[in-house]
């Protein structure tokens, strides 16, 4: 099979077109022909040594989320999911076939299945980005643990950064689950982008207070927000997290060091939490699939410019220039069409 592969960690450059031996699946594995990989900020980070870890074997397949058809299936999988089409998430954790590939091998429970009406390119672009937010989005105590039509009705959340990835995916699942949805951009390209997402508010914070804004909205404050720049907002954050409110940080944008004002966040008993969706307790992650997959089949996730989430898509063979496109803050989704 064609694949993508890095023997070191480095810059783009270290990635590779190799030819390698199709993976067979082992017990309680499948083994999924990919249409689509998607890209994301821990997979250039992990190639770049960027992230603690050790490549899983003498080389390395990057990328962790992909979508594709189960091929063939191990001992203990049932032979039914076999043909199905599929979404994967977590591919390369701790495991040498990550999705820039022609073929990856699984555990059966994170290939998901896909029905036949969503596209191989939405299904690319679901894991990391859409399983963090679902994280963000029920980690507060006043939240609910699961997702749906109505799990968020009467709550306000805002978005810190509509207009990334994970930003993109927290205001779909919101307003999926008929919160309102407030978020922040850096330009009228990004609100425009954020709007169509299906935020209920934009504020520019380059050209408006985020606070006063945020708080004609939510007089109150938020019941949570979705930070990816905690060393740069949470000044602001602390101003707006509401009673029993919190804030979920997933990224770390701007800087590693936050400072947090002690007093302000004791009234509200507000809490900050620390999102990394790789380590995240097992329910949470069970939960965060099957409510994804579920917010999929309910027609309520999209790709593309009119979803918010632009596509860049790159071929097998450039998937160093689709890595530096993410490094390099790509505003939408990177997608490395495996079959090109």
């Amino acid at each position: 099979m064609r694949a993508i592969s890095y023997r070191r960690t480095g810059g783009p450059d270290v990635l590779e077109l190799v030819d390698l031996p199709v993976p067979d699946p082992g017990p309680g594995e499948v083994r999924v022909r990919l249409a689509f990989s998607g890209v994301n900020p821990t997979d250039w980070k992990s190639r770049s040594g960027a992230t603690a870890g050790a490549l899983a074997d003498d080389h390395q397949i990057p990328n962790q989320d992909g979508a594709g058809t189960v091929e063939a299936v191990g001992q203990g999988v049932d032979p039914a999911v076999t043909g199905q089409r599929v979404w994967v998430w977590e591919a390369a954790w701790q495991r040498r076939w990550g999705t820039a590939a022609e073929y990856t091998v699984v555990p059966a429970r994170q290939a998901v299945l896909l029905g036949e009406g969503p596209s191989f390119e939405l299904g690319a672009a679901l894991g990391i980005p859409f399983l963090t937010a679902h994280r963000c989005l029920t980690l507060g105590e006043s939240l609910p643990d699961r997702l749906g039509p109505g799990a968020l009705t009467g709550r306000t959340v805002l978005v810190q950064g509509g207009a990334g990835a994970v930003g993109n995916a927290a205001i779909q699942l919101a307003r999926w689950a008929d919160a309102t949805v407030v978020a922040t951009v850096s330009s009228p390209r990004k609100a425009q982008l954020a709007a169509a997402a299906g935020a209920s508010h934009v504020v520019d914070y380059r050209q408006q207070d985020v606070v006063a804004e945020v708080r004609k909205v939510a007089p109150k404050g938020v019941d949570v927000v979705v930070e990816v720049a905690p060393a740069t907002n949470a000044a602001v954050d602390a101003q707006l997290v509401g009673p029993h409110g919190a804030v979920a940080v997933y990224a770390n944008n701007g800087g590693d060091e936050v400072t947090l004002p002690v007093r302000t966040q004791m009234g509200p008993n507000a809490q900050w939490h620390f999102v990394l969706v790789y380590t995240e307790p097992e329910r949470a992650k069970v939960l965060g699939v099957e409510d994804v997959n579920a917010a999929v089949l309910d027609g309520a996730v999209r790709v593309g410019e009119e979803a918010g989430l632009p596509l860049h898509v790159h071929p097998l063979a450039q998937t160093a220039e689709a890595h530096r496109a993410v490094e390099e803050g790509a505003v939408g989704k990177v997608l490395v069409d495996v079959t090109a």
